[in-house]
């Protein structure tokens, strides 16, 4: 898969998704907890107004958390208009920016669970293409998504299987959890509204883990 190519176009198809929303469902509250869906978009579009520098600059503000840097500016983007910061998803669809810790493939994961964030909660079946989330999930089980998507040790002893296309994994003596690709990435990665997608004797473990 041709990350970069793959990237480019999640970023039209969230700046499409957001300009077809009402004020109402800016403001309802993602999956994402901290945010807000109008924030998820300040956060989406963020690498395009604030550059590395502020972003280190501000997370030595926050103590040393990138998290909280990114939250505090995200709500501050999320202050713009939607067209400005849909625009910015737009124009710089094709630029590459720098992810330090997890790379291009964290910044494309991203992009797919964060539109996920929004839709889901407000009830719209938008979503990336299932090579998209084949993708997500080879990337989720490394070490690299260990740095902030999937703590370590969420996935000791699951196998996981998408029922919705050909793919598995498993850690030693796995126990399986199965369901559609969308919503194993979404549990794997913290969202405990996606379990209820999912089956398996692993699921009440997962289940634990995320809390």
């Amino acid at each position: 898969m041709d990350v970069a190519a793959r990237t480019a176009a999640n970023r039209r198809l969230l700046a499409d998704f957001f300009d077809g929303l009402d004020e109402t469902q800016l403001e309802a509250q993602g999956l994402c907890s901290a945010w807000t869906v109008r924030e998820v978009l300040g956060h989406s579009a963020m690498p395009f107004s604030v550059g590395i520098g502020r972003l280190l600059w501000r997370t030595l503000l926050a103590t040393g958390s990138i998290d909280r840097a990114s939250a505090a500016i995200a709500e501050e983007q999320a202050r713009r208009p939607v067209a400005e910061l849909t625009g910015l998803l737009r124009t710089y669809a094709t630029k590459r920016v720098p992810a330090p810790g997890v790379g291009p493939m964290g910044q494309f994961t991203d992009h797919c669970i964060h539109l996920r964030d929004c839709a889901r909660p407000l009830g719209f079946d938008t979503d990336v293409p299932l090579e998209d989330w084949h993708a997500v999930l080879d990337w989720l089980p490394t070490k690299q998504a260990s740095l902030g998507v999937v703590p370590a040790g969420r996935l000791d002893g699951l196998a996981l299987r998408a029922t919705d296309q050909d793919w598995f994994w498993t850690a030693p003596d796995g126990v399986e959890v199965s369901g559609p690709s969308e919503a194993l990435a979404m549990a794997l990665s913290g969202r405990s509204v996606a379990l209820a997608d999912l089956d398996g004797p692993g699921v009440a473990t997962l289940r634990e883990r995320i809390g």
